[in-house]
């Protein structure tokens, strides 16, 4: 899969009504031998910041556990492993914050979205769909480079 093919993965399912966290983890989820019901069940309660709580956004979780399939460790002593998925999980987090000014979902939607557009939710078309895209491009290369 192509960086762009991947980024229209993930927008699609997004579009279809997946949330931002799910749209991310299930574009990646086959290269890495998740099948799609788990990979939907686990990312499902991430979206709006976390369950709606507008907290980190839906769309880097998603990233984050595609950054955990990739680099993270199983092994609870290897330190070494650990230390640098973390730094993965800041890299994507810092790439966010450099393109949109902040990885959390409340503020985003403050920035680029009036709150009778959040409760219509027009947001999902006004901003969302354009950081799914964007995560989804930024973890692509985190994970093929």
């Amino acid at each position: 899969m192509t960086k762009q093919e991947a980024i229209n993965k993930a927008t699609v399912l997004f579009d279809e009504g997946y949330a931002c966290s799910q749209a991310i983890l299930l574009t990646f989820a086959s290269q890495f031998d998740l099948d799609e019901w788990t990979a939907k069940l686990i990312s499902s309660t991430f979206g709006g910041g976390m369950g709606r709580l507008r907290e980190k956004c839906g769309a880097v979780t998603g990233g984050f556990m595609v950054l955990g399939l990739k680099y993270g460790n199983a092994n609870p002593t290897d330190m070494d492993t650990k230390l640098a998925a973390y730094r993965k999980v800041r890299d994507l987090n810092h790439l966010v914050e450099e393109i949109h000014g902040t990885s959390n979902c409340g503020e985003i939607l403050k920035k680029f979205a009036s709150e009778a557009d959040v409760a219509e939710r027009k947001h999902h078309k006004i901003i969302c769909r354009k950081i799914v895209g964007d995560v989804t491009g930024q973890v692509f290369d985190l994970i093929n480079t």
